[in-house]
C-alpha cells in the first residue's frame, strides 16, 4: 500500500517521544546494567523500581525500572505541547473507542493512559518535574555515556494499519520498505521531534516491543562500551552490531538484558523537520536496508521482543522476509 501522506495539522500536538516502563525480574541486575555499565543517571529510587534519566534530559526520568514476576513493557510515554493537547488527545482516541483514563504518575502533571488499536499502552502529558541540567559534569559521564532517549521500535502485525492511525496522529515516515510483490508496507519509520524516527513498525507478531534506543555522542563511546561489556560480564548479552543501518544511517549496537529487553545503542541519523521530506523508500530484497555494512542479523533479532503488559498478540499474516546481509 502507498504511504499516505503526512497530517500536517494533527488533532493534537505531540513533541517527541518520553520514556518507557520496563518491568523486570532482578531489580539490582537491572540497576548494574542500566546504571552501571550504560550509564544512565539515577533520579529516584524506591522500593521495586528505579527512575533513570540520560545526560542531556531535563526531564525527570525517560526510563523507569520497576520490580515484576515476569518482564514486561507497562508503557510507552509521549509529550505533548500543552494541557489542551491532552484534552484533544482524550477526545481523539475516545472517538475511536479506544480506552481513556486519567492516571497518577509520580513527578508528572496529568497523564492520559490510552491504547492505540493493537493494545500497546500508551501514555501522554504536558508536564514532568524538571532536573538542573547534568550535561557538562563530566565527572558523571560513564558507560557508553548516553545523551538521550531516542525512539521506540515495536513489532507489528498490520504496519500499513499502524502507519495509518499513528499518522493521523502527526507521526511523519521518513523511511520505509516494501514488499514489492504485495506491495504492502515490511517497515517504517515515524518522527515527531525532528529525527529519523519517534516511533517505528516492523512486520512481525504484535504488538511488542523491539526495541528502545538511546542516542550517543560518537561510534567510539559504542566501541568503548562492547570493551567494557566484554570483560565484566556481560558478552552474552550483545545482540549484534556494531554496525551501519541503510536506513537512518545510524551506527547501531543492539544489547539485551536478563529479561529480554533489547536496547540500541544509536548515532549519526540525519535531520527531517521540513515537512515536506519525501520519505526514503527501500525494496525489502535490498539486504543494505537493514544493514549498510556489519555482521547479518542473528535471528533472536527478528523473532524475539517484549510483551505489552494487557496486550494480547496478533500473528501478521504478511509472511515476506527480508534478505540478510551477507
Amino acid at each position: 500500500m502507498p504511504i499516505p501522506p503526512p497530517n500536517l495539522n494533527p488533532p493534537f500536538n505531540i513533541v517527541r517521544l518520553s520514556h518507557v516502563e520496563l518491568h523486570v525480574t532482578d531489580l539490582e541486575w537491572s540497576r548494574g546494567f542500566y546504571v552501571d555499565t550504560l550509564g544512565l543517571q539515577i533520579t529516584h529510587e524506591e522500593a521495586g523500581a528505579i527512575y533513570l534519566r540520560a545526560m542531556e534530559e531535563r526531564g525527570h526520568h525517560c526510563l523507569i525500572l520497576r520490580k515484576a514476576d515476569a518482564p514486561a513493557v507497562a508503557r510507552l510515554g509521549f509529550k505533548v505541547w500543552s494541557e489542551g493537547d491532552l484534552d484533544l488527545a482524550a477526545e481523539w482516541f475516545s472517538a475511536r473507542g479506544l480506552p481513556c483514563d486519567w492516571v497518577e504518575r509520580p513527578f508528572m502533571g496529568r497523564v492520559l493512559a490510552t491504547r492505540d488499536p493493537w493494545g500497546a499502552p500508551l501514555e501522554f502529558y504536558a508536564s514532568m518535574d524538571r532536573l538542573p541540567p547534568i550535561h557538562q559534569k563530566y565527572a558523571l559521564y560513564r558507560g557508553v555515556k548516553p545523551l538521550r532517549i531516542d525512539h521506540f521500535n515495536l513489532f507489528s502485525p498490520d504496519v500499513d494499519a499502524a502507519v495509518a492511525f499513528y499518522g493521523d496522529m502527526g507521526f511523519r515516515v521518513t523511511e520505509y520498505t516494501a514488499d514489492a510483490e504485495t506491495g504492502r508496507t515490511w517497515a517504517a519509520w515515524m518522527h515527531r521531534k525532528g529525527g529519523v524516527h519517534d516511533i517505528a513498525f516492523t512486520n512481525g507478531t504484535g504488538p511488542r516491543l523491539h526495541h528502545t534506543a538511546f542516542w550517543v555522542p560518537t561510534p567510539l563511546n559504542i566501541i568503548d562500551l562492547l570493551d567494557l561489556m566484554s570483560t565484566t560480564g556481560y558478552l552474552e548479552n550483545i545482540e549484534r552490531g556494531p554496525g551501519r543501518h541503510g536506513i537512518s544511517n545510524a551506527f547501531f549496537l543492539y544489547i539485551r538484558d536478563r529479561d529480554g529487553h533489547r536496547t540500541e545503542i544509536y548515532c549519526s541519523d540525519y535531520q527531517t523537520v521540513d515537512p515536506d521530506l519525501e520519505p526514503i523508500h527501500w525494496d525489502l530484497k535490498d539486504p543494505q536496508r537493514q544493514t549498510l555494512w556489519g555482521a547479518p542479523a542473528p535471528r533472536s533479532w527478528f523473532e524475539l521482543g517484549s510483551v505489552f503488559e494487557g496486550a494480547a498478540l496478533s500473528e501478521s499474516d504478511l509472511k515476506a522476509q527480508p534478505i540478510i546481509a551477507p
